[in-house]
């Protein structure tokens, strides 16, 4: 994880508790995908919601005596290096574009790129990749090219070790078309038999497919019901739109 400033802003030295809500969401885990504005985890209540982004600054700016000149335009560029990641210490607070992080989103903090473009990162340690919108500035440390978020870190896989080389360039056109098959999380639990229960009954409404899965998070162990498989991603979406008058917070990912 990164250790980063933002131009403005200094890091406190905050303890972060994950509350009950995260404990309820879980992880959508290492072997599946975030599918971003699909039923997405929340954010912690009473973080606000995210504005419309400025459209970011052009201007120099400088960071740890460090003066940065953004560009102008992002077509065509590429680059290989080292990816950290940004979380809980940040969440809901404003990016350097003036949103409000969301851990939650696809997105990145890159020193020199246009705010809003979008990129394609691949780690080039396990093969993953995922596309982001740079809305915040960083990272100021260590040499490292991209500050991603806790879900597009998770998606990589960079979040257990923290750092990862990556290479990365400019999206043009289409985007990511993710693939199934696709699974609405129900929930998570840190006593697996509270899961079996929920499973038990999921099957008997309805949910033949309904599976347990098993992730961490800060060396607690969580158990996560999914419901599927479904074939495509519309199947997926109401599904959970059916579900989520029963638990809010559910949302799909993509095995």
């Amino acid at each position: 994880m990164s250790r980063r400033q933002r131009p403005g802003y200094t890091r406190r030295g905050l303890t972060v508790v994950l509350g009950l809500l995260l404990l309820w969401v879980g992880l959508a885990g290492c072997s599946s995908k975030y599918i971003p504005g699909i039923g997405s985890p929340s954010s912690p209540s009473g973080t606000p919601p995210s504005p419309k982004g400025k459209g970011g600054t052009y201007k120099p700016y400088t960071v740890l005596g460090q003066t940065y000149y953004p560009l102008g335009s992002a077509e065509g560029y590429s680059e290989t290096g080292v990816a950290s990641w940004y979380g809980p210490d940040f969440h809901g607070k404003k990016t350097a574009n003036g949103e409000w992080y969301d851990m939650y989103q696809m997105t990145a903090a890159h020193r020199i790129l246009p705010m809003n473009t979008r990129l394609l990162v691949r780690n080039l340690e396990n093969g993953r990749t995922a596309e982001v919108r740079v809305n915040d500035r960083g990272p100021f440390v260590n040499n490292r090219v991209i500050d991603l978020s806790y879900a597009a870190a998770d998606m990589l896989g960079v979040v257990g070790p923290g750092t990862a080389r990556v290479y990365l360039q400019t999206i043009p056109g289409e985007r990511i078309q993710y693939v199934g098959p696709f699974y609405v999380q129900y929930g998570a639990f840190v006593v697996q038999e509270n899961a079996r229960r929920l499973r038990d009954k999921l099957v008997a409404r309805g949910f033949p497919g309904t599976r347990i899965t098993m992730g961490e998070l800060g060396g607690t162990t969580y158990w996560r019901v999914q419901i599927g498989a479904f074939s495509s991603l519309p199947e997926a979406e109401a599904n959970r739109l059916r579900l989520s008058k029963e638990s809010p917070d559910c949302f799909v990912i993509a095995d």
